[in-house]
């Protein structure tokens, strides 16, 4: 039987955006991540990051400190006893890679749908939750729900959205009122 799954952006959905995070030290979760994250393990879902991290490209971090990184999520919601199941990004940026290159980058699903057939996903089970609009987008192109939260860049995000009159499939003021739509959803 496929899984379902929540596709999550990293910077501004789980943890504070500081631009281009090189030290695990600096990491700051928002206060509601692991009660989330853990509520929706509960009910199943693999926990995915689909992120852009640009700044590998831009030689301001490593491939190796965005891991570094990602461990220290883990590391710190270990204390809420959930751990994300797959960290999946893109290095990548159009000013100093070739279109090739930059496949992976959302907008685009390519890291979504690589992690639906690495994890048997259905996709019609199956969540994006962003604070970008790079992220619905994904979401949208890969065929699943969207969830814009208003941390990070959600506010501006939104705007935008609304302009081009490209909503997501709901907005939540954070991590844990997108998890709470997700179980009433459900």
């Amino acid at each position: 039987m496929p899984n379902h799954a929540i596709f999550l952006d990293r910077d501004g959905t789980l943890n504070e955006d500081p631009g281009y995070i090189s030290n695990p030290d600096k990491v700051v979760l928002f206060p509601d991540t692991g009660e989330a994250l853990s509520l929706l393990k509960k009910y199943g879902f693999l926990l995915i990051i689909i992120s852009n991290q640009s700044g590998i490209a831009r030689g301001k971090i490593t491939n190796k400190e965005v891991d570094a990184v990602n461990s220290r999520i883990n590391s710190l919601l270990s204390e809420y006893k959930v751990k994300v199941d797959a960290f999946y990004y893109c290095p990548a940026h159009p000013d100093y890679n070739s279109d090739e290159e930059c496949d992976c980058r959302k907008p685009s699903p390519k890291l979504v749908f690589e992690a639906v057939k690495e994890f048997d996903i259905d996709l019609e089970k199956s969540y994006f939750i962003g604070d970008a609009v790079s992220d619905i987008q994904c979401g949208k192109n890969a065929g699943i729900k969207t969830i814009l939260v208003r941390t990070g860049k959600g506010e501006e995000s939104f705007s935008i959205l609304q302009k081009e009159n490209n909503f997501p499939t709901f907005v939540a003021d954070n991590l844990l009122n997108a998890c709470n739509f997700i179980l009433a959803d459900i």
